[in-house]
């Protein structure tokens, strides 16, 4: 199964040092990830550096990868309004890198994510047309359709809406189950970490200052430090984890 580890990782962005010493242990397949920190933190800026868009110190280990391109990259909606349909822009997603000739196994593939995610409805629609959350829904189209072994996904729930960010975050918590996918999501919900991810780490002024289970990373102390409100952790009802923010914390005078 694939692993992922980072050991001292540093990036700088337009001359500016975003992080640095970033470690962590490695990260195996099968697990759903949740990268955690508030703006500016630079989580961003490591999914870029691990996909390879930045360089800079530090090493990023992959063991175990059978895939020429084991790691596949969704990043924010980038305003970008290509004049293609929602299905030329998953083929050609999935094209990146492979070959010049498409094969009936592209058009398999991208077949299999359109009904994944329940889109085929905007097969042909063009994507400069679509809402901000159906765009984020064929952003996740097009990573899932390079069949990749490490999914990285900046925020891939922002623009949606609730039901469907539920749908979205069950469905990469069971493809790290059936197919062994390791799945980092940058997210500012608290709520779908402790709910969906196995691990979380945790960035905070260019520094990782937390990675391990969820549920021993998302505590009152880290919530007070990182993200600067006074809130705890506990189980609904129904046993599931969730959120209770009471307010802001109070500042050191």
């Amino acid at each position: 199964m694939v692993s992922l580890q980072l050991t001292d990782l540093g990036a700088a962005y337009r001359g500016h040092k975003v992080f640095a010493e970033i470690s962590t242990p490695a990260l195996q397949g099968g697990q759903l990830v949740a990268l955690l920190g508030p703006n500016g933190a630079g989580k961003s800026t490591l999914f870029r550096r691990i996909f390879g868009l930045l360089s800079g110190p530090g090493q990023i280990r992959i063991e175990g990868a059978t895939a020429a391109r084991p790691i596949a990259y969704m990043p924010q909606d980038n305003g970008a309004r290509p004049v293609l349909s929602v299905y030329e822009s998953i083929l050609l997603a999935r094209m990146q890198g492979r070959r010049l000739k498409v094969l009936p196994e592209d058009h398999a593939e991208v077949e299999r994510v359109l009904n994944l995610l329940s889109i085929t409805h905007l097969r042909g629609h063009n994507v400069g047309d679509l809402s901000g959350g159906q765009r984020q829904m064929v952003n996740a189209a097009q990573a899932l359709a390079q069949q990749p072994q490490i999914l990285l996904m900046d925020e891939p729930t922002s623009a949606l809406d609730l039901s469907r960010q539920i749908d979205l975050m069950s469905l990469l918590h069971r493809l790290t189950r059936e197919q062994g996918l390791l799945i980092i999501v940058a997210m500012h919900d608290l709520g779908h970490a402790l709910r969906f991810a196995d691990a979380a780490m945790v960035v905070n002024r260019g520094r990782m200052v937390a990675c391990g289970p969820t549920h021993g990373v998302v505590t009152a102390n880290l919530l007070r430090e990182v993200f600067e409100v006074e809130a705890r952790v506990e189980p609904c009802s129904k046993g599931t984890p969730q959120l209770v923010v009471e307010g802001r914390a109070a500042q050191p005078a």
